[in-house]
């Protein structure tokens, strides 16, 4: 898609992406705003996408880094036949690891070993014991850009958009830490930058 190839990976009926969404184009061609300067970046209510520091190394291992506008884009961010996931299907995804019900709805960190399923485990920023990756999703900690345009959290932690809603400003995401086991569920502001892993229709 758009250049790249991207693993699959099949959990619990839903096929997911395995790797972070690297394009830099919607899918109907239209090119998605970059280069934004942290001024603008932390105003801009349209869709955009950085690279973690601007450094090509990272495109290639982690993926780029959108924010929220770009997920509810009509012209599309994943390939057709794809789509950026709902709080519920990412919900649906850690049941299918074993999360329960009532703590795959509730906010911060949840699970038990869930997150240990989800990564990988290379490039965490430390020897990551409680990564196993034995989902196959292979999530590496890509960082992310926060509302001033400030680039975090490389091989600590990494996020993935949601579709939905917390309130105007802000958007449910999933997160993963380098020293938890388990997923962090929380809302933040939709001029953030996180990654995307697409989801079959």
């Amino acid at each position: 898609y758009d250049g790249r190839t991207y693993d699959l990976v099949e959990i619990g009926g839903q096929c997911w992406f395995a790797d972070n969404l690297a394009t830099d184009h919607y899918s109907n061609g239209d090119p998605i705003p970059t280069g934004l300067d942290n001024a603008t970046w932390s105003t801009n209510n349209s869709g955009a996408f950085a690279i973690y520091n601007n450094d090509p190394a990272n495109d290639a291992v982690y993926g780029k880094l959108y924010n929220w506008y770009t997920t509810v884009d009509n012209r599309g961010l994943c390939p057709t036949g794809w789509h950026v996931p709902t709080d519920c299907e990412w919900m649906y995804l850690e049941g299918s690891l074993g999360m329960s019900a009532s703590e795959q709805e509730a906010l911060s960190w949840r699970g038990v070993n869930e997150g240990e399923a989800l990564k990988a485990s290379i490039y965490w920023a430390t020897s990551n014991s409680i990564a196993s990756n034995s989902s196959g999703f292979t999530a590496l900690p890509g960082g992310h850009r926060d509302y001033f345009g400030n680039y975090n959290d490389l091989g600590y932690y990494s996020s993935w958009w949601s579709i939905n809603n917390y309130d105007s400003l802000n958007s449910w995401y999933i997160g993963l830490g380098y020293d938890y086991s388990g997923v962090d569920r929380n809302n933040g502001s939709k001029f953030y930058g996180f990654g995307i892993r697409c989801i079959k229709n």
